[in-house]
Parts: structure tokens; sequence; C-alpha cells
């Protein structure tokens, strides 16, 4: 009798373990890189400033981590240094140099959706509703100021200011973070979560432009319904965009929406995979994909890639997308 006890207490640790016990060396070194011990990631890339995406993304890599004090202290900073009590939402960027380090008061959807889908996960984990509370609060401001209905579809706006121009609305496709809106829809019960991940997929299938196929970095979906590369950026597939087949293989593998990707991919041998590509003119980067952009191009190509090397070639970028890769790989 006492063989199937200890098979089903194996089976029940195997469910509790961690996806990151064997990980946490590339957790230490992510952490020994950009985590500050005040609770701030540093964009490394960027002039050491912070965001809300990366303090989201270290707040997921924590939870999976189990490294509950860490999380702490990320989410601890984040909420008494980004939270906009007028809004409940959170500014988008710390610059630690400057006089007022956060004197964009705009938020990044993205980055609020990842901190309100760390602390769903936290209390999933560590069992306090604290957490669960605070993200709740997070998601219903998400509805009251990002999401709306446009051109027949329902979207999030990148931020509360600067992205609905009336005759458009800018949108950023790698902001379709499509695992946690399903975990929001999942906990609410809320229909509009359901619309953002229905639509979000019609538009992922209708945003491809050019030779590549594929989405640029911002996207301007206009209000007879048509989308075209966002007049203010280059109309490019590049370090954002990279994100889309992330987020989609992260919610469903299988998803056809890969497709154009592994399409795109496979034209090239993997180290010879342009950086990014240029829809209109078709031109490519002049350098290789390296780093976290080669491992979210093995995931979309189904290639596994196992537990990541934060080495010191990796700067912020790089680092957090070959963690979020391993993430999305459990």
């Amino acid at each position: 009798m006492r063989k199937p006890a200890c098979a089903a207490l194996l089976v029940m640790m195997s469910v509790l373990v961690s996806p990151f016990s064997h990980a946490g060396q590339a957790w230490e070194q992510y952490k020994a890189r950009f985590f500050m011990p005040d609770g701030r990631i540093v964009d490394t890339g960027n002039g050491n400033v912070s965001h809300t995406e990366g303090q989201g993304f270290a707040m997921l890599m924590a939870v999976a981590s189990d490294d509950k004090a860490t999380f702490d202290k990320l989410w601890q900073w984040t909420d008494s240094t980004l939270k906009n009590k007028d809004n409940g939402l959170f500014y988008w960027r710390y610059n630690p140099v400057e006089a007022n380090p956060v004197a964009d008061k705009n938020n990044a959807s993205d980055g609020d959706v990842l901190i309100a889908w760390a602390l769903l996960k936290a209390d999933a984990r560590w069992h306090d509703k604290r957490y669960s509370t605070a993200s709740d609060s997070i998601t219903k401001a998400l509805i009251a100021h990002n999401v709306i209905r446009y051109a027949g579809y329902r979207v999030m706006l990148p931020g509360v200011q600067g992205f609905n121009l009336n005759s458009e609305v800018v949108l950023n496709p790698s902001y379709f973070v499509f695992p946690a809106w399903q975990a929001f829809a999942d906990r609410s019960h809320l229909q509009v979560w359901r619309e953002l991940i229905q639509d979000g997929q019609r538009l992922l299938g209708k945003m491809g432009s050019g030779k590549a196929n594929l989405p640029t970095d911002w996207v301007s979906l206009e209000a007879g319904g048509k989308l075209v590369p966002a007049k203010a950026w280059a109309p490019r597939m590049s370090y954002d965009a990279i994100r889309v087949p992330l987020y989609i293989a992260w919610f469903d593998k299988q998803s056809p929406l890969l497709t154009p990707w592994r399409t795109w991919f496979g034209q090239f041998s993997r180290e010879q995979t342009p950086a990014w590509v240029n829809v209109t003119t078709n031109e490519y980067a002049p350098y290789m994909m390296e780093g976290g952009l080669l491992a979210v191009r093995d995931l979309t190509m189904g290639q596994a890639s196992g537990e990541p090397e934060i080495t010191t070639k990796d700067d912020y970028y790089s680092a957090s997308l070959k963690m979020l890769v391993w993430l999305a790989e459990q």
C-alpha cells in the first residue's frame, strides 16, 4: 500500500515544485545583473532607467523561482514609487538621474498587465489574498482607462494618453499579452477579457505587412478598420514586435498566428536571422539576432532551448527575453 502513496506524493511534489527549480542559477544571474537592492530592475541598455515592463517581467520570474523575498521587494518598490493614485495604474518609466524621476505620467498597458498577472500568480503560489486583491484593482483600472471599442474591435490602448487619435488608434501588438488576459478572464469571468483575446487574434491575423507578412512594432487601426504601420515609427518588425510570437506561443503553441513568423524565420539559418526587417522596403538589419531574440526564434520554431544562461553579453532586454522564453516553455 505504501508504493502508490509514495507515487502520489511524488506527483504532488512535482506539481508544487517551481518550473525554475532547475533554473535557479539563471534567476540568480539575472538578479545579480539587473536587480537593485531597493527593488527596481535597471535597463542596462537604456541608461539604467526602470520600466513597469521590467518590474512585471521580474515579478513573473520571481514567482516562478519561488523567491518571495525578491518578489515582495519588486512589488513594494513598484507600488510605492510608480503607482498613479489618480487612476490606479503605474507611471511607465523611472529615470533615477532626473529631478522628477517619473516626469512622464503616462502608463504602459503591457507593464500594468504583467504586474497584475504576476500578482495573481503570487497569490496562487503563496496564498496571500493581498496579492490578488491588488491584481484585481489593476485590471479594473485597465478596463476603465485603457480598453475601448474601436472600428468593430475591443482593443487595449498602449497608454491612457496619446494613442486614441479619433480618426485612428495606435496599437502595439507586443502588448497583446494573451496568457495574462486569459488568466484575468478565468478569474473575473468578465467578457471583456475574452473579447480582447478574440479581437487581438483577429487583428494580428490582419497586421502582416510587406513581403515579410509580419506586424510592425506600432500599428495604426483606422476608423474604417484598415491596419497600416503607424506613421510616427519606422515600419519595422523589430525589438517590440519580437514579443508577439513569444506571447502567442505562451498562449497556444499550436496557434496558426505563428505561421508567418515561422515562414520568415525559416528562410534564414539560425545564426543568420536579421534582427529586424523594414516591411515597406524589405530592408534587413545589418546585424543578426542573438541572445534573447534568438531564444524567441527558437521558441517559435519549436526548438526548446531549456535553461537559459545569462551572460555578460546580455543587456537587460536580451536577458529578460531569455527568461520569459524559459517561462513560456513550461
